[in-house]
């Protein structure tokens, strides 16, 4: 008569295993804690907030798709009309137009870029005008999609206390992410612990795919996380944002609080004479050159921001203001630069535009990776869960 032998469910083997940390001390569960429920009741949050982020990242390169031909004219002359018949030609075209800044560009077959707001429709837009003829070439309101995402960004579109609610989960999302460096450092460092620490396993069954997931990619993009959350919360604190511009040598104030005040009856000159002088000498790097002139009428200097206008930052930006009657320089005093520089690279670090290219590249898929990291976690909470 024949024996039987039951048939034992093989063991996974070591690969598909979710590497567990023996004894854990009070220190390590404390820090288990922190990391594991504050993020569990902030996910949803993080999440969204996260993957709106993600959608800003390339918000110029997509308007400037949007805009198409619209930002190049249709013959380059020899003479420029006046900024004076551009603000008129703007108003013509839509009486309803608010205009907050002009944006010219190095390149003489390149528009004019304003971005406007219309009273009628309530939509922030961009106008490409050429510099030529004054003809304004389109109306293109993808930035207004960016201006909503950038508002569901910080405050969920609820005002204060959606401001409040996304800061306070981006302080969780901090917290998180260096308590998540200390979970994520080996007790020991050998072969195993850093193939382990540093490669995620392709092949392993989904629950130790998913916990590579989140260990190895949390790991990878910590830095940039770190950088984001910091800047976010730097821009929403303006207590906090203030003290960054101190520790950096900065004055409380900024620019615009320095410089003279319009003089009632005087005409002040054309600026784009100012434009072209400064892209033919100091600014002779610069691909563009930006002014806001939603308060010029109560300003009696032209403050130029060279650089690469993006939404909310320059890229490479300087400086220039110009006595708007008289067309002499005025000098920024240092701590005034350093203020408006300050702020800037704040914008810079948060938007990803530090460093071309790869600043936004960067920018996007830690910005993914983050968006991720609440969802796996989850995942990892939910197996163990599952399991006990």
């Amino acid at each position: 008569m024949a024996t039987y032998t039951p048939k034992l469910k093989p063991r996974p083997a070591a690969v598909d295993q979710v590497p567990k940390r023996k004894g854990k001390t009070l220190f390590m569960r404390f820090v288990s804690w922190i990391h594991l429920w504050p993020s569990i009741v902030s996910g949803l949050i993080l999440v969204f907030v996260c993957l709106t982020g993600v959608i800003i990242v390339y918000g110029d390169e997509i308007m400037d798709l949007c805009a198409g031909d619209a930002r190049f004219v249709k013959e380059v002359k020899a003479q420029k009309v006046t900024s004076e018949v551009l603000l008129a030609s703007i108003k013509k075209s839509s009486p309803d137009l608010a205009i907050s800044e002009l944006v010219f560009f190095k390149d003489p077959k390149r528009s004019v870029r304003a971005r406007v707001f219309d009273g009628k429709t309530k939509k922030l837009a961009h106008l490409y005008i050429d510099p030529y003829t004054a003809e304004v070439l389109k109306m293109d309101t993808t930035i207004y999609f960016f201006y909503i995402t950038a508002h569901l960004h910080s405050s969920l579109l609820a005002g204060k206390i959606g401001g409040w609610i996304v800061a306070i989960s981006t302080v969780i999302f901090l917290i998180s992410s260096l308590t998540g460096l200390i979970l994520w450092w080996p007790n020991r460092w050998n072969r195993t612990t850093r193939q382990a620490s540093f490669t995620i396993k392709w092949k392993a069954r989904f629950k130790r795919l998913n916990y590579d997931l989140h260990n190895v990619y949390g790991f990878y993009s910590l830095i940039l996380c770190v950088v984001l959350s910091a800047t976010g919360l730097i821009i929403f604190f303006h207590p906090l944002g203030d003290l960054t511009v101190k520790l950096a040598g900065g004055s409380a104030a900024h620019v615009v609080e320095k410089i003279p005040k319009a003089v009632k009856g005087k005409t002040a000159l054309d600026m784009v004479p100012f434009v072209d002088k400064l892209f033919g000498d100091e600014y002779a790097g610069k691909k563009n050159i930006g002014i806001w002139v939603y308060r010029l009428e109560k300003s009696g200097a032209y403050v130029f921001s060279g650089g690469t206008s993006g939404l909310k930052s320059t890229e490479n930006m300087d400086i220039a203001v110009f006595d708007k009657y008289s067309g002499a320089r005025i000098a920024v005093a240092p701590p005034e630069e350093i203020h408006e520089k300050v702020e800037n690279y704040v914008w810079q670090l948060h938007m990803g535009q530090w460093w071309g290219q790869f600043g936004k590249l960067s920018t996007f898929v830690a910005g993914i990776v983050a968006t991720s990291l609440p969802i796996t976690g989850f995942l990892i909470w939910w197996g163990r869960r599952k399991k006990k």
